[in-house]
């Protein structure tokens, strides 16, 4: 009866109410374990990958700051200098002959009749002077010669009259030896008064300047109405420069190293940079054979044909001699040098890859390659374009360059 009041009432009763679960319950709590475990190994997963990441980012980051701390270098070596290569020296023209003209006669220029650019021949007038002093001295040189011939026969006619008394003993010898010395003073006041006038006659001469030589007149400094003094008075006052301009001739100065190998009737080239493609030949002359102990070089002159007067005296010029033999001297590319406050150095790269700043003593520049007379030999690395900064015992990586780049640093390094 309760039973069915019970189940009227909507009231059920199972065994053990209080402990039976839900039947959905276990799944869901399945799930959730599973995604929690899911989240952690995916926690763990991505702590793992940071921590790998930041490992490989470590290691490249230690990587790259050891490439950027080593040096790299090319590297090149010293050159045998080929036999018979010119040496290339300036040089400036000048005339055969070059001579400024002075006045030898003081006085006033009256005319000039050559200018600079004239080509004049030899004896040719150049310009008039005035010389109203030399033609007054002159005069009075010819009077003084005329008293002189007068004193002259006086004295040679005492002297014959003293003679003839000296014979008939009338006079003593002392007597006639004081005629006779008179007779000879005489003549030789005679002989200076004729060397006085010859004198001033040759001065008055030097009234028409006139061309020592034949040439071309480079320069005139004077004009109508200057004041002239006689006589070399110095650079400045030269009235006319004169310059005989074929052939020509140049003066270089040969380095010691290379003295002993140019010899006389070598042929030479002479360029100038304003005439492009031009070339002129020319021959060495002579030698100073000797050293200049100042400049340790040897002056060398080339006689240069210039019949049609292509050539300036007074240009500046590059003249190439040939080297006769065989030369010591070794060929580096200019940017191998390193130039320190003690000498120029070059930076070798031994076998340990250290560096070792090694003097060499220089010569001849060739433009981009230099010229070593000593300090090195065919079998250094030579660093390229070294740093500054570069110093020794400094450990530096060769660089191999690329095919195609390192056949061009081959071929500079070469030149």
């Amino acid at each position: 009866m309760s039973e069915k009041r019970h189940a009227t009432l909507g009231i059920h009763h199972t065994p053990e109410d209080g402990a039976h679960h839900h039947p959905h319950r276990g799944p869901i709590l399945r799930r959730a374990k599973l995604a929690g475990l899911i989240a952690i190994v995916l926690l763990l997963a991505g702590g793992a990958a940071t921590l790998v990441q930041r490992a490989v980012h470590a290691n490249a980051l230690a990587t790259a700051t050891t490439e950027l701390n080593q040096q790299y270098v090319l590297v090149t070596s010293a050159k045998a200098a080929p036999g018979g290569e010119p040496l290339s020296l300036p040089g400036t023209l000048q005339g055969i002959i070059e001579s400024p003209i002075y006045a030898r006669s003081s006085g006033y220029v009256l005319r000039w009749t050559r200018d600079i650019g004239a080509r004049v021949n030899k004896g040719e007038v150049l310009a008039e002077i005035d010389t109203p002093e030399v033609d007054q001295q002159l005069s009075q040189a010819v009077a003084a010669r005329q008293q002189a011939a007068a004193s002259l026969e006086l004295a040679k006619s005492s002297a014959e009259r003293w003679e003839a008394l000296r014979r008939k003993d009338a006079v003593t010898q002392q007597e006639l030896n004081e005629r006779n010395s008179a007779y000879t003073q005489a003549q030789a006041n005679l002989a200076a008064a004729d060397a006085n006038v010859r004198r001033l006659q040759k001065t008055g001469d030097f009234k028409r300047v006139v061309a020592p030589f034949s040439g071309v007149i480079t320069s005139r400094t004077v004009d109508v109405g200057d004041l002239i003094n006689g006589g070399n008075g110095g650079a400045d006052r030269a009235l006319f420069r004169l310059a005989q301009v074929d052939p020509l001739r140049v003066y270089v100065y040969v380095p010691q190293a290379y003295a002993q190998r140019i010899k006389i009737g070598d042929r030479v080239t002479v360029t100038q940079a304003e005439l492009t493609g031009q070339k002129f030949s020319g021959t060495v002359v002579r030698t100073a054979g000797a050293i200049d102990a100042a400049t340790r070089t040897m002056q060398v002159e080339i006689n240069l044909p210039n019949k049609d007067n292509a050539l300036l005296t007074g240009s500046y010029v590059q003249v190439a001699l040939p080297l006769s033999g065989s030369s010591n001297a070794l060929l580096v590319p200019s940017n191998v040098l390193l130039f320190r406050p003690e000498g120029p150095r070059v930076a070798m790269v031994g076998g340990d890859g250290k560096v070792k700043l090694q003097a060499i003593t220089l010569g001849h520049d060739l433009g981009n390659r230099m010229e070593v007379l000593g300090g090195l030999t065919t079998a250094e690395r030579l660093v390229l374009n070294p740093a500054d900064s570069l110093a020794d015992g400094d450990v530096v990586q060769v660089k191999q360059a690329k095919a195609d780049a390192g056949a061009g640093a081959a071929g500079k390094a070469s030149q």
